[in-house]
């Protein structure tokens, strides 16, 4: 490997815009390379939560890294964080044990998070229904951010360190070379060292022009703005109906003062999609669900009515985690980054640092347990339609 290697990351989205800058920040020379404008896929769809309210230990520790990462571009950079706080429903008393180990776990690494019994979920949410709840957890200092704004940021830092970021730039096909790739593009040919592919839905494409097998599932999902009469007296939280695949899927938050974004995080078509066609609008029949769904845990929101509605693929693996790392061992220097499913907005963060290190030190060093996201035979098999 050369002391300042040349990566060229496929795919402008926050996978592969996250990936782009922590390599430029430890010195690599990048190319981004994407066939339509930055934040273009899925990302730009996305309802962009980030937050840390999950009861998987590892699952906590990768949302803590890009928790992290996520306040200090928030800080440093300016990007727009907006802390609403997130709030995960408890069905059952076995997911309020869940939920209390969890608040443990981010408490001693220095995040706020705490259980809410049922009848104290009306102080997060004055308009929630508690019925078939146990209670919740919640984190106030989770929130929401713009994907594309990320992206355009991350793009700009990017050129300040010296790298390069091409829009409407579409990989048309690849030749190793002695040290590196060949990459055949509709606007010119560009070698390097390390391929990344981060082209998210199009990943499984990317992946055979090196002749590798990627198991990364198109799923559609849905998402939907309700209008209100007039402002909350409080900001919604992020509030999210799903536990470990239990609940009704439904997810609802604050954008603005007088309109919710609500999601459905559950799918129910058995077809993969095909990103490059496939129905980018809400269907009727969702949101005569999404309604019921949001009338039985919010009753009487204030002249609450439906909006603009729109749908964004997730792109899914057999175990709903990512696959960072290399497919094929004997290929070091082409890294996959894909398949972070609805999670991908609070994932990519850490999944870029991850994808730094797997280049520049042949594996993860700041979070050593992310090794087990690499596509292994074992794990990149064929994805089932699930809930995420």
């Amino acid at each position: 490997m050369t002391a300042s290697p040349h990566v060229v990351v496929i795919g402008a989205g926050t996978l592969g815009m996250c990936s782009a800058h922590a390599l430029a920040e430890q010195g690599a020379r990048v190319s981004v390379i994407d066939a339509q404008s930055v934040a273009s896929g899925s990302s730009g769809r996305s309802v962009g939560v980030v937050g840390t309210q999950l009861t998987d230990p590892f699952e906590i520790q990768l949302r803590m890294h890009s928790v992290r990462r996520v306040r200090q571009w928030e800080e440093r950079l300016g990007l727009g964080f907006n802390h609403i706080g997130y709030l995960r429903l408890a069905r059952t008393a076995e997911q309020m044990e869940l939920f209390a180990r969890s608040a443990e776990i981010q408490r001693e690494a220095g995040f706020r998070s705490r259980v809410y019994q049922a009848n104290e979920l009306q102080q997060l949410v004055p308009h929630m229904s508690s019925d078939e709840l146990e209670g919740g957890i919640f984190g106030p200092d989770d929130g929401f951010l713009d994907p594309h704004e990320m992206c355009t940021l991350l793009a700009q830092e990017v050129k300040k360190l010296g790298s390069e970021v091409f829009q409407f730039r579409k990989l048309l096909g690849v030749a190793r070379t002695a040290g590196g790739y060949r990459l055949e593009t509709s606007k010119g040919p560009i070698e390097c060292d390390f391929v990344v592919n981060a082209a998210g839905a199009w990943a499984p494409r990317v992946a055979e022009m090196f002749g590798q097998t990627l198991h990364i599932l198109p799923e559609r999902h849905e998402a939907l703005a309700i209008h209100l009469d007039e402002p909350l007296p409080y900001t919604m939280p992020m509030v999210m109906d799903l536990v470990n695949g239990q609940g009704t899927g439904l997810n609802f938050r604050h954008e603005k003062a007088r309109e919710l974004i609500a999601e459905i995080h559950k799918v129910a078509s058995p077809q993969p999609e095909d990103p490059d066609n496939y129905n980018e609008q809400c269907e009727e029949e969702s949101k005569v669900w999404l309604a019921e769904m949001l009338l039985k845990r919010v009753p009487d929101l204030p002249g609450a009515r439906l909006g603009r509605g729109w749908a964004g693929l997730y792109p899914v693996t057999a175990d709903h985690r990512p696959h960072v790392g290399p497919i094929d061992p004997s290929e070091p220097r082409v890294i996959t980054a894909a398949g972070a499913g609805g999670y991908g907005i609070q994932l990519s963060p850490v999944i870029g640092l991850t994808v730094s290190d797997w280049v520049l030190q042949g594996a993860p060093t700041l979070m050593p347990e992310a090794r087990q996201l690499a596509p292994t035979p074992e794990r990149n098999i064929p994805a089932a339609h699930a809930a995420a």
